[in-house]
């Protein structure tokens, strides 16, 4: 999948009170190569990475003790991501930082293409080359 620069980033971030670009907000650390500042924008990045598939970099930025050689990506049971609300970005040192969100998404499998969610705290560390990555996380609720 391909998103347009101009068009709403999946992430929900809002830039100068308007919903953020997709050019100017996850698309630099999806497609442009850059490292993403904080555990926060990577986390919000690889939500949109999930809505367009871009499961090459999730695997870039999950860390290689956790990830998982599938990573989920079952391609019999397409899931459509809905939203993202972040709970809480709590940064406990300079290379440790968790993320507490919930995500909207609707699968064609699991409860009959019903809204569900995933509440989720997730844990980010900041590796020797500085780039944050996704370790692991428990699901809430």
């Amino acid at each position: 999948m391909h998103l347009p620069p101009e068009a709403p980033c999946p992430c929900g971030a809002v830039q100068q009170g308007r919903p953020a670009r997709y050019g100017r907000c996850c698309a630099r650390f999806i497609e442009g190569g850059e490292a993403a500042p904080s555990a926060l924008e990577l986390m919000r990045s690889r939500y949109t990475a999930y809505t367009l598939h871009a499961f090459d970099y999730l695997r870039q930025t999950w860390d290689p003790s956790t990830c998982p050689p599938d990573l989920g990506c079952d391609a019999g049971t397409p899931t459509h991501w809905l939203g993202l609300t972040v709970k809480q970005h709590v940064i406990d040192d300079d290379a440790h930082s968790r993320v507490e969100f919930i995500a909207r998404y609707r699968s064609a499998g699991a409860g009959g293409g019903r809204a569900q969610r995933l509440h989720e705290l997730s844990r980010f560390c900041r590796g020797d080359d500085g780039r944050w990555r996704y370790v692991d996380g428990d699901m809430l609720d």
